[in-house]
């Protein structure tokens, strides 16, 4: 199955008055269980393609199948939930909440939105994206940063297995990724590495038909890149359709293929 599929996808801005491309009529196509990556120089519209995917830009023209929808079409609350659904994402920047502990801060994807039970690999549950954007009934949306953990419902045994299955997945997690020791810290606490890997695990969270890896291994030294590329390589194995964006030569070893950007336009390497 094709999870992600990109068709004539441009993205222009303007520069002293003259437009430019910094996606130029790129095509791809990824699908479950492939594992690609996409190299070239800084400023050559790696990153733009990314957020094009995630839906943090809208593209010129072109088209983005993402899990058999087009994306481009969709709201921004409905690009939201199929961002929380469907895309794991790792940026380059730092993006834990300074608030949370380390392993609330890899459960939250999954309690962020009521009803996701994606940590259960229970496929069956659906929303009615149009449904949700009319309906009365639905409690305004707090944009605030709170301790979602720590503001839980009142524990009904119900309540308290689910809590403790979020937990658990959480910790395998962190396990993997060998920092499960760092659980109860907080983000001011950890090295830039272990941000990252606590970061991937997060994207982890709740198993994502497409994981979309910006330099993940981009400062961790030799032997956390491969506890983090081993891993990477076990989700693709597993059926996740991976796309990372790398400058590390010994990050290829573990991919099937690799792409090259230049200036915008997306070539096999």
């Amino acid at each position: 199955m094709n999870v992600l599929e990109l068709h004539d996808l441009t993205r222009e801005f303007t520069r002293r008055g003259k437009p430019f491309a910094a996606v130029d009529h790129v095509d791809l196509i990824l699908r479950e269980g492939e594992f690609i990556a996409i190299v070239g120089r800084s400023g050559n519209g790696k990153s733009t393609l990314l957020n094009l995917i995630t839906g943090l830009l809208r593209p010129t023209g072109g088209s983005i199948m993402l899990d058999g929808r087009d994306i481009v079409a969709l709201r921004d609350r409905q690009m939201s939930a199929i961002r929380n659904r469907v895309i794991g994402f790792v940026t380059q920047s730092q993006t834990l909440l300074p608030n949370l502990t380390v392993i609330d801060n890899v459960i939250l994807p999954a309690v962020l939105e009521p009803g996701n039970h994606a940590t259960d690999d229970d496929d069956s549950q659906e929303t009615d994206d149009d449904a949700e954007e009319t309906s009365s009934d639905q409690p305004p949306v707090d944009d605030g940063l709170p301790d979602v953990i720590a503001a839980a419902p009142v524990a009904t045994d119900a309540a308290t297995r689910s809590s403790d299955r979020l937990a658990g997945r959480a910790r395998e997690l962190l396990e993997m990724l060998e920092v499960a020791d760092l659980a109860d810290c907080y983000p001011k606490e950890l090295s830039g590495g272990e941000m990252r890997r606590v970061s991937i695990a997060r994207a982890l969270m709740n198993r994502p038909k497409l994981l979309i890896a910006d330099e993940p291994t981009g400062d961790l030294d030799a032997e956390s890149t491969a506890i983090v590329m081993r891993l990477l390589r076990d989700v693709a194995n597993s059926g996740t359709a991976v796309l990372m964006v790398t400058h590390d030569p010994d990050a290829l070893a573990y991919v099937d293929y690799v792409f090259r950007m230049d200036r915008g336009v997306l070539s096999e390497a």
